[in-house]
């Protein structure tokens, strides 16, 4: 003798979908990982500044950065250029915009020899505003 029911309802099934929602965190945690880091790669150039008491970034509202390295490797921006891609590039540059300004980085080791010949290189090409970026000195980093 049975008191009830026989028949039974069915249980709930299992849900067989990927819950997305963890996934997503991940992927928005890691972008802006990426997004905070990015800027700040972006000056990967290592150069042994000089130091000097005048250097403070200047106000130039538009400039090129030229960078020399050790091994005499030029660079534009971020760019390492060989010579006769530097030179039909600053030739374009100086084209496009004549007022440009282009700051000049070079390595405390390179000879002053080779600082002079960019600086003709770059005045031949009809850039004639460069600035000389250095680190600031020991009396103008304690103010």
């Amino acid at each position: 003798m049975a008191f009830g029911r026989l028949e039974r309802a069915a249980l709930p099934q299992p849900m067989s979908d990927i819950n997305m929602t963890p996934l997503i965190d991940v992927m928005l945690v890691l972008l802006v990982i990426f997004m905070i880091t990015a800027p700040l790669m972006t000056s990967a150039l290592r150069l042994d500044l000089p130091r000097a008491e005048g250097a403070a970034p200047g106000d130039a509202p538009a400039f090129i950065s030229v960078a020399l390295t050790p091994d005499g490797r030029l660079h534009l921006g971020d760019e390492a250029l060989v010579d006769t891609d530097f030179d039909t590039r600053i030739a374009e540059a100086a084209r496009r915009q004549p007022g440009l300004e282009v700051q000049l980085r070079a390595d405390r080791s390179v000879p002053y020899g080779e600082v002079a010949a960019l600086i003709g290189r770059l005045q031949a090409a009809g850039l004639n505003r460069i600035a000389f970026v250095a680190q600031p000195g020991e009396a103008a980093a304690s103010r």
